[in-house]
């Protein structure tokens, strides 16, 4: 027998494809999925069902309509298979990860670095998130609901990986202004204010959240502290990733900074604002060697990075900076310590730390939580202590100061992570013109 014939041999098609599918029945865990090598039994051997019903069983009398409609359902059934386990395509909205990863950036995302989540409301459109593309409707469907269950990966997350994640406090959002932190504007507006002028309010599930993509400064069991901009985690000072980059006062002379060196630096044109009364730039994003390069040019008088420290003249900080306390009054660049919730660990809870773990209680593990005078009722039971059911991280963008992050929202529960981007596949500026706007160096770079 050649290897054509082999090949094409209909048992060996058959065994195959139910060596494939019985290792990915044992990876998911479900053995109720068993009964699938049924179907391809039938596929490949005894072809009793019609499966593709919507073919004409005449082959000669070939119908170019059914043609296509058989290539788009084969497409978007494999799409949405390796979608669910394996990759996903991601865009950068934001300058978040600036100048790691840029505005604009396309990635793939691998489900499989941390182990892909089973889908928790798999009636979905498929290849949609949660927004229907045109009409901003709903894509998803709540009638069937799977409890939260994660498929073995090739790792955990690891300490200053980058990672894609749902939104913690994405469980709410306001239907006008579906990007901004529904907590944040109910702390600082009102909550009836805020629903009365943004809303209606629109619930999603845990994996139906809209996704971030930060870097995890610090894993379960860590503790964390930053002073003066600088990350340290047990003590350790955060590695210098080249990315990482804080904002600078920028003094010139009078004269503006050549555009060209910037476009150079790959810089992100809408955080560039030249102020004519300072004369320079008020908060110009640039790493330690930029900001080393920008003080060399004739032009530029003084260069300081921009620290913030509280002060009781910035009340309103306690009402964007986690845990939103005066317990804690901490800045974006002098946080912490803070220690990070470890699956197991219990802490003891007092009315002055309970903020930090509130949310944690309440909307992550999904228990009642009551205070009665100076006392903390937890399911009803009075409680002086917390054990937690789930790893946390602490997540933060590498652009510092522009970085809607883990300082202001708190901890990302693992039942969140989605996995970790592995491939930029296209990248485009959009403060640039078509074909200029298209950066070729990025397209299919490693991350």
């Amino acid at each position: 027998m050649g290897i054509k014939e082999f090949i094409g041999n209909r048992w060996v098609k058959f065994g195959f494809w139910s060596v494939l599918y019985l290792a990915w029945v044992i990876w998911l865990g479900n053995y109720w999925w068993l009964i699938g090598l049924a179907v391809i039994f039938d596929l490949y051997i005894t072809k009793k069902v019609r499966w593709a019903f919507w073919r004409p069983k005449d082959k000669s009398k070939r119908n170019v309509f059914l043609d296509w409609l058989d290539a788009i359902i084969f497409a978007l059934v494999v799409a949405t298979f390796l979608r669910m386990f394996f990759i996903e395509a991601y865009v950068i909205p934001t300058s978040s990860m600036e100048k790691t990863l840029l505005t604009g950036d396309y990635l793939f995302v691998s489900k499989l670095a941390y182990g892909p989540k089973v889908p928790e409301t798999p009636i979905s459109m498929p290849l949609v998130h949660n927004v229907m593309p045109i009409t901003g409707g709903k894509s998803f469907s709540e009638i069937i609901k799977n409890p939260y269950r994660r498929l073995k990966g090739f790792s955990e997350v690891q300490r200053n990986d980058i990672v894609v994640f749902h939104f913690p406090n994405g469980d709410t959002v306001l239907a006008q202004v579906p990007s901004v932190d529904y907590h944040e504007m109910v702390r600082v507006n009102g909550r009836e204010y805020s629903e009365r002028m943004y809303g209606p309010v629109i619930t999603r599930p845990r994996d139906k959240k809209d996704n971030y993509v930060k870097r995890c400064v610090a894993v379960a069991g860590d503790t964390l502290v930053v002073i003066n901009g600088q990350v340290y985690v047990n003590g350790t000072e955060q590695p210098s990733f080249e990315g990482i980059q804080n904002t600078y006062t920028v003094v010139t002379n009078g004269y503006a900074i050549n555009p060209k060196i910037f476009d150079e630096m790959s810089m992100n044109m809408g955080e560039v604002w030249y102020d004519g009364a300072l004369p320079g730039y008020q908060a110009l994003p640039l790493n330690r060697k930029e900001a080393e390069r920008i003080a060399q040019l004739p032009n530029v008088v003084s260069v300081t990075e921009n620290i913030e420290t509280y002060s009781e003249n910035m009340p309103e900080s306690l009402l964007r900076i986690f845990p939103y306390s005066e317990n804690y009054k901490w800045t974006r660049d002098n946080y912490g310590p803070l220690w990070i919730p470890a699956k197991g660990a219990t802490v003891e809870l007092t009315l002055e730390n309970l903020p930090l773990y509130s949310r944690i209680i309440t909307a992550y593990e999904e228990n009642t939580l009551e205070i009665k005078g100076r006392e903390i009722y937890i399911n009803g039971q009075k409680a002086d202590s917390y054990t937690f059911r789930q790893d946390y991280y602490f997540m933060m963008g590498d652009n510092r100061h522009n970085s809607a992050d883990s300082r202001y929202w708190g901890f990302v529960p693992e039942d969140h992570v989605v996995g970790k981007p592995s491939m930029v596949w296209f990248s485009t500026d959009k403060h640039k013109p078509f074909p200029k706007n298209i950066r070729w160096k990025r397209i299919f770079k490693f991350v």
